[in-house]
């Protein structure tokens, strides 16, 4: 049987509970979990689902369930319990009721229900779930966080994997893959795969030296830099029959393999697919946790989700940055440190509840800061910094940089605005007071106030040449350790 389709509103279609019994084969009984090889073939099963909603209503409707090949993720550390992301998904074993697997992630739809937009009409966005196969039928559990950040089941499917209606076939890899550089086997190291994207077939050779330079700078940072043992990087050629991607305020638009694209909620600068069934479709060529889609553009952009994608403009002055930025977000769930520059998402609320993100809180009980063992004591909570100084500088910067978008004006101008503002606010950030303590510094996550991170600079906060904070760098090192099977 197949699971309901279920809404925030308890409504069940009658179209629902036909397809629960017509989509899966009888449940039969399985052996008690026991470890990987009790419950779990090597490869990997797919849950294809259209997440659904807007005007108060969110709908979870399940699309197909795919074979997508073999399974590289860690065989010890199977249920999640680093408590990340803004929906969690659990496969429970149908006669113990035992989690077998489970993992925090977030979504373009649950981004997508912060903007405005999603209170006048409604969208829906493919998504999937990705664990190992197991070997008796399961319970699959999509939960979602309350406004209160507690997670409650949103959606449920129970699945025999021996269902007529499960296709257990690999699919032909379309592309070719590459290493960038492999440190064992894929049970026992993280797996990245980047994908070149808007790369014509001439143009390979670029996206091989692109993904190089930018991986090599992401490891240049603690702590890539000290766990890079921990690491397999592949490439991935999918080449485009033109260069780049659609860029809608540019009135650019090409057809390319993972539909990638500027703009996303009509934001200049960033950068995503929407498409996840080809995404998907293209990585299961290779063994992979996490995907960086590596565009062939130099306008500033990109973009990161936990546990989803991350994206980067390759050409760009500043595209190493943006890379291990996005990086952050996608890999560890890191919040936007920053709370200047313009976003789609609707901000200014009165309050704030404490935010699932590792780097940013909203200090109500100052006593019991989640990173409260990195602060020393005699530093105060909030800690003091010259957010005036700050921000005016800030302001100032982005009102010039829509200036030069409006004009026109070519992407090196953008470059050197934003060279000379990561020159000011370097200076400005390390003459301060508490600069390079851990305390906690109001503004974070798009507010000004009422949120806070937790060092005066970060590389998720500013430009500057100053790396992940530390707080980021433990939340780093925790999902490397989930991956690596660490205790």
């Amino acid at each position: 049987m197949v699971g309901m389709t279920v809404t925030r509103l308890s409504f069940v279609s009658v179209s629902s509970l036909v397809a629960m019994a017509l989509a899966f084969g009888s449940v039969t009984s399985g052996q008690a979990p026991g470890g990987f090889d009790a419950a779990f073939q090597d490869k990997t099963m797919r849950v294809d689902y259209v997440h659904s909603g807007g005007l108060g209503q969110e709908i979870i409707a399940l699309d197909q369930i795919v074979s997508d090949g073999p399974w590289s993720g860690s065989r010890t550390r199977l249920v999640d319990d680093l408590n990340l992301g803004k929906y969690r998904f659990e496969v429970v074993d149908r006669r113990t009721n035992r989690v077998l697997y489970s993992r925090g992630f977030a979504s373009i739809y649950g981004e997508w229900e912060t903007t405005a937009e999603s209170r006048d009409v409604s969208r829906s966005f493919h998504e999937s779930l990705r664990f190992p196969w197991p070997k008796v039928p399961v319970q699959v559990v999509l939960k979602v966080r309350d406004v209160e950040n507690s997670f409650h089941e949103l959606w449920s499917t129970v699945i025999d994997p021996n269902s007529r209606f499960v296709n257990a076939v690999d699919r032909e890899p379309m592309g070719e893959v590459w290493t960038v550089f492999e440190n064992g086997p894929p049970s026992e190291k993280v797996d990245l795969l980047v994908i070149g994207e808007g790369y014509t077939d001439a143009e390979l050779p670029k996206f091989h030296a692109d993904a190089t330079r930018l991986v090599n700078a992401l490891f240049e940072e603690e702590p890539f830099r000290g766990r890079k043992d921990d690491f397999n990087v592949r490439g991935l050629d999918l080449p485009s029959v033109e260069s780049g991607v659609s860029r809608p305020r540019a009135g650019e638009f090409r057809r390319t393999p993972l539909s990638a694209e500027y703009n996303i909620f009509d934001s200049e600068r960033y950068l995503l697919t929407y498409d996840n069934r080809a995404l998907r479709d293209a990585a299961s060529a290779a063994p992979y946790e996490f995907l960086e889609i590596l565009v062939n553009e130099e306008q500033y952009g990109g973009g990161g989700i936990f546990n989803f994608q991350a994206t980067a403009a390759a050409d760009t002055g500043f595209a190493e940055y943006v890379f291990v930025h996005e990086f952050g977000h996608h890999f560890a769930g890191l919040a936007d440190e920053y709370y200047t520059s313009d976003v789609a998402y609707e901000t200014g609320a009165a309050y704030h509840v404490e935010p699932w993100e590792p780097n940013v809180t909203a200090l109500h009980d100052p006593q019991s800061v989640k990173w409260g063992d990195l602060i020393n004591a005699d530093t105060p909570l909030p800690t003091p910094w010259d957010k005036e100084a700050f921000e005016s500088g800030s302001v100032a910067a982005q009102q010039e940089r829509r200036g030069l978008r409006e004009d026109g004006a070519a992407e090196s101008a953008l470059d050197r605005l934003f060279t000379q503002q990561m020159e000011r606010e370097t200076a400005l950030l390390r003459g301060m007071p508490h600069a390079g303590k851990v305390g906690a510094f109001e503004g974070a996550s798009y507010e000004p106030t009422g949120l806070y991170r937790s060092e005066v600079d970060c590389i998720m906060f500013t430009r500057n040449p100053v790396g992940f904070c530390r707080v980021c760098r433990r939340a780093i090192e925790n999902v490397i350790d989930q991956y690596t099977g660490r205790p």
